[in-house]
């Protein structure tokens, strides 16, 4: 008999909390400044045509980040919009919002200035570093210097704006839920009781995170670029952002594939490179937050349990075990 597939959550950090990601929803749970837990929910749309992109090796690496984006943005509205709300204010908030209309083109335009954002953000990270190489012409002329040079720009340009970030307070809030996330998925994928106990003794690094992609699209890209030439200039610009598709498309399924070597001995390595990033972009989060995390997490297998058996054991045994 086939073993079914074990189901596969993702998430992310927010202001004060944490969204997590099933088959037929997103959820998020935020710590309000009163200290009371509140949850926002969205269902996942189901559409025929992205399903079956999501099928496809490389293209579907394109489909998870635009989504990601598009779902990630309506939970971060929502917790920036919610966590430093006085909870003594929600009822003229409510009242306000009833009175507001919320039409297809908001939601769409919030949509598409997630997706903007991540592609210009993207489009900076990919010109720069080859401007800068440029300027290096004269003691790395070779194209496959050229193209060394640029990574190793691209890398320390990524290393320097995450440590630099991290030192604000906000941010480093932000990495703490960060690593609450990761560690509420460890639990679970270890099929431990959800308790601030047992969460808080995973590690905060996950070979999934999307800190391990941008790392990966650093390497992937270099690889690629041995393949075009550096020269001239406008056609190196050119060349680099046609093949931003390509170099996110492959970058993911190396993400997916370390994720499937984790528990390999000696080839599990290949992953360590993102999981060594995560150092940076998470921090050691306090009971609280871990707190948070969990119940966020509780909240989408609550929801997503009418659709798997699996969840409906898991939530079994962790009745059983509290």
């Amino acid at each position: 008999m086939r073993e079914k597939k074990k189901a596969v959550y993702g998430g992310q950090a927010i202001v004060e909390g944490v969204m997590f990601g099933g088959r037929k929803h997103t959820v998020s749970a935020i710590r309000r400044n009163n200290g009371e837990i509140e949850y926002y929910k969205e269902p996942l749309q189901t559409n025929t045509s992205l399903q079956k992109l999501n099928k496809i090796p490389f293209v579907r690496g394109i489909v998870a980040i635009i989504q990601a984006s598009i779902n990630g943005s309506k939970h971060l509205n929502f917790s920036s919009e919610r966590y430093e709300v006085s909870p003594d204010d929600d009822e003229k908030i409510a009242i306000e919002k009833a009175n507001q209309k919320n039409t297809i083109a908001t939601y769409l335009g919030i949509s598409v200035l997630a997706v903007l954002s991540f592609l210009i953000g993207k489009v900076i990270f990919t010109l720069v570093p080859v401007l800068l190489a440029s300027t290096l012409k004269s003691f790395f002329s070779t194209d496959f210097e050229q193209v060394i040079v640029e990574s190793i720009i691209k890398l320390l340009l990524l290393l320097t704006y995450i440590y630099l970030v991290s030192l604000t307070p906000f941010i480093k809030r932000v990495f703490q839920y960060h690593g609450a996330e990761h560690k509420v998925i460890n639990a679970f994928e270890n099929n431990l009781p959800l308790t601030v106990e047992n969460v808080q003794s995973q590690s905060r690094l996950h070979y999934r995170c999307g800190s391990s992609f941008i790392l990966f699209t650093v390497v992937v890209g270099m690889f690629i670029y041995f393949l075009v030439p550096t020269n001239p200039l406008w056609l190196r610009i050119i060349d680099r952002l046609l093949l931003i598709p390509v170099v996110l498309g492959i970058a993911f399924e190396v993400l997916q594939f370390t994720n499937l070597l984790r528990n390999i001995p000696v080839l599990k390595w290949l992953g360590y490179p993102g999981l060594w990033l995560q150092l940076l972009t998470t921090k050691e989060p306090s009971d609280d937050q871990v707190e948070v995390s969990i119940a966020s997490f509780n909240y989408l297998l609550s929801l997503e349990k009418n659709h798997d058996e699996e969840i409906l054991e898991f939530l079994k045994n962790n009745q059983l075990q509290s």
